[in-house]
C-alpha cells in the first residue's frame, strides 16, 4: 500500500514540485497540501498520515511554529525538513529536529534543481525512512527526567567509590542515524566529566551541521563535546563528532597515541560519514576494550565494522531496544548479525556505558 504524504510549503511551484517527484515514486502519494502552519494543523487535527514533508519559511505559522503546536497539542506527526533555511549549519534545521522532526533536505532554490537526480534520489531516500519510522513519543523529556535521577544516584556512587573503576584504556563508539540527534539528547549530556574513556560519535549527517550539533550538546554537558578534526588526539571524557561529509578514521602512532584521522573514499552504506570504517580503524588502535553502541538509524552501518572489531579486539556492543528506537534498522542488524551483548532502552544506554567504561579516579 502507497505511503499517504502531507506536503506544506508557501510556494504553490514548490509543490507541485514535490507533489511530482513524490507521486513519481510508486511507494508514496500526496494526499493533502497546505501552504502554511495553520493550514496544515487544521489537517493534522483530523488526519493521519505517514509522513509530512514541512518548509520552514511560512506566513501564519511558519514550520518551527506548527512543530511547537504539534509538541504542545500532542498530535503525533513523522516529520522530514525540506527547507531551503536547511543549509550548512543552519540553526533552524536543527531547532526543528529537537522539536520532533526525524529528518531533513536542504531544497534548492530553483525549482529545476529539485527535479535533479540529486535531489529527488536524497529526498525520496530520506521520506521512505521517515514514514516507515515510528511516531515520535511525546514523553521524552518525562522519562529523560525519571531515568536521569536513578543516573545521578548511580554516578555519585561511582564518585565515593574509587576502587571501582575498571582498569585498562578504553574508548566508546556510537553509530546513529534517522533519530539520532534527539537520541543522543539523551545520551551525550548525562555522561559525567570524569568518564574515563573518549566518545566516538558517527551520525548520519553533510557537511556543516556536525559542527552546530557538537556546540549545541557541549553547552548542556559535563563532558567536553567538539566536531572532531584532522590530529586530534582522543581524550577521556571528550565526545568527538564526525565532522559531515567525511569518514572519520582512528589513526594508532607506534608511540600508542590515538588521533583522529580523515578519509575520503566514496559514500558506503549510502552514507558518508560511515561508522564502519571508525569501528575498523580501532582494530590497530591500543585500547584495552572498546564500547560500541549502535542506535536508530536506517541500514545496516556499523555492522561490518563491529563484526572485523571483534575479530581483533575486546567488544562489548550495546545496541538501542526497537521499541525506544525511530527507525529500527541499524541496531536490528547488528542484533541479528548476532553482536549485542546488550539491548536496552533509550533512556539506559548512558548509564550502561558509564558501567561499561568506569570513571577516572
Amino acid at each position: 500500500m502507497k505511503k499517504n504524504i502531507l506536503i506544506v510549503d508557501d510556494s504553490a511551484l514548490m509543490r507541485r514540485v514535490l507533489c511530482d517527484i513524490i507521486n513519481g515514486d510508486e511507494r508514496f502519494q500526496v494526499v493533502e497540501r497546505a501552504a502554511n502552519g495553520v493550514e496544515a494543523l487544521d489537517l493534522l487535527r483530523k488526519n493521519q498520515y505517514d509522513a509530512v514533508v514541512l518548509d520552514i519559511n511560512m506566513p501564519k505559522m511558519n514550520g518551527l511554529e506548527l512543530l511547537k503546536e504539534l509538541r504542545k497539542l500532542k498530535i503525533p506527526a513523522k516529520v522530514m525538513i525540506a527547507s531551503t533555511d536547511s543549509h550548512e549549519g543552519a540553526k533552524t534545521t536543527l531547532d526543528a529536529l529537537a522539536l520532533g522532526a526525524l529528518d531533513f533536505i536542504h531544497k534548492p532554490v530553483s525549482a529545476v534543481e529539485c527535479r535533479e537526480g540529486d535531489f529527488r534520489t536524497g529526498m525520496l531516500d530520506i521520506l521512505w525512512a521517515v514514514a516507515n519510522s515510528k511516531l515520535p513519543a511525546n514523553d521524552v523529556e518525562e522519562k529523560a527526567q525519571e531515568s536521569m535521577q536513578t543516573l545521578t544516584k548511580m554516578v555519585d556512587l561511582a564518585r565515593k567509590s574509587p576502587a571501582k573503576v575498571i582498569p585498562g584504556t578504553k574508548v566508546i563508539a556510537i553509530a546513529s542515524s534517522t533519530g539520532g540527534p534527539r537520541a543522543l539528547q539523551m545520551v551525550i549530556p548525562r555522561l559525567p566529566a570524569e568518564l574515563d574513556a573518549p566518545v566516538l560519535i558517527v551520525q548520519h549527517m553533510p557537511k556543516g551541521f556536525t559542527a552546530s550539533l557538537a556546540e549545541r550538546f557541549n553547552s548542556v554537558s559535563a563532558v567536553k563535546v567538539k566536531e572532531a578534526q584532522e590530529g586530534d588526539e582522543l581524550q577521556a571524557g571528550v565526545v568527538y563528532i564526525a565532522m559531515g561529509g567525511m569518514h572519520m578514521n582512528v589513526a594508532t602512532s607506534a608511540a600508542g597515541r590515538h588521533t583522529i584521522h580523515y578519509s575520503d573514499e566514496p559514500y558506503r552504506e549510502g552514507v558518508k560519514p560511515c561508522a564502519n570504517y571508525m569501528y575498523e580503524s580501532l582494530m590497530t588502535s591500543r585500547y584495552d576494550k572498546i564500547v560500541c553502541v549502535v542506535m536508530t538509524g536506517m541500514g545496516s552501518d556499523g555492522t561490518e565494522g563491529i563484526k572485523k572489531l571483534a575479530s581483533q579486539k575486546k567488544i562489548h556492543v550495546i545496541s538501542q531496544d526497537q521499541a525506544s528506537c525511530t527507525v529500527y534498522g541499524m541496531p536490528k542488524s547488528v542484533y541479528n548479525a548476532g553482536l549485542s551483548n546488550q539491548v536496552v532502552a533509550l533512556e539506559q544506554i548512558a548509564q550502561e556505558i558509564i558501567l561499561n567504561t568506569g570513571m577516572k579516579s
